[in-house]
């Protein structure tokens, strides 16, 4: 408990670990009050983000950057499949889909970019894995196709298309996860 408390104390952003009880009590006290249970709660995730961040680099000094990277890629996404399970059982199908899509397009696009531009500035020579870059490029042309199939083959047959769309993106996410699995293989 020491290490932490320390922690805590020479952090300045994990004293917002104070919003962690306060969102949880003002739930239960003002369960009414959405705008001010959402900004408790953005301001909660905040702290805890940065703890999952130091505790998946803290195993990945432990383990070697393969299984860090791992943890790392699979619970650096874990706000947003909460949010999404969340919507899902309150039946927000929207607002699942928009997470998911806001989550590859983060990750995909915007993280990308912001790592070539920050290594760029230090770097201005910088070398990359070939075959791993093929790979990476592969699984987001597959991702990017799966997102689009469904939607074109539901706009194929309006009569059965909603039943078609919704079999075909079950069999797409489940080749997407045996992909992702293939490539940890590989990798």
């Amino acid at each position: 408990m020491t290490p932490l408390l320390r922690a805590i104390r020479e952090t300045p952003l994990l004293w917002m670990l104070i919003f962690v009880p306060a969102v949880l009590i003002a739930a239960k006290v003002l369960s009414g009050a959405h705008t001010l249970l959402f900004v408790l709660a953005v301001l909660a995730i905040v702290p805890l983000a940065a703890l999952l961040s130091s505790a998946t680099e803290a195993v990945s000094e432990k383990t070697g950057d393969a299984l860090g990277g791992l943890l790392n890629a699979t619970l650096g996404n874990l706000t947003e499949l909460i949010i999404a399970v969340t919507a899902l059982h309150a039946g927000q199908y929207m607002l699942a889909k928009a997470s998911i899509a806001g989550a590859i397009v983060t990750n995909s696009l915007f993280m990308l970019g912001a790592s070539f531009l920050l290594g760029g500035l230090r770097y201005h020579v910088q070398e990359y894995n070939r075959a791993g870059g093929r790979m990476y490029s592969a699984l987001l042309l597959m991702a990017t196709i799966a997102l689009l199939a469904p939607a074109a083959v539901s706009e194929l047959n309006l009569a059965r298309g909603e039943a078609i769309a919704q079999n075909f993106s079950a069999a797409l996410a489940i080749l997407l996860i045996v992909a992702y699995g293939l490539s940890l293989l590989f990798s």
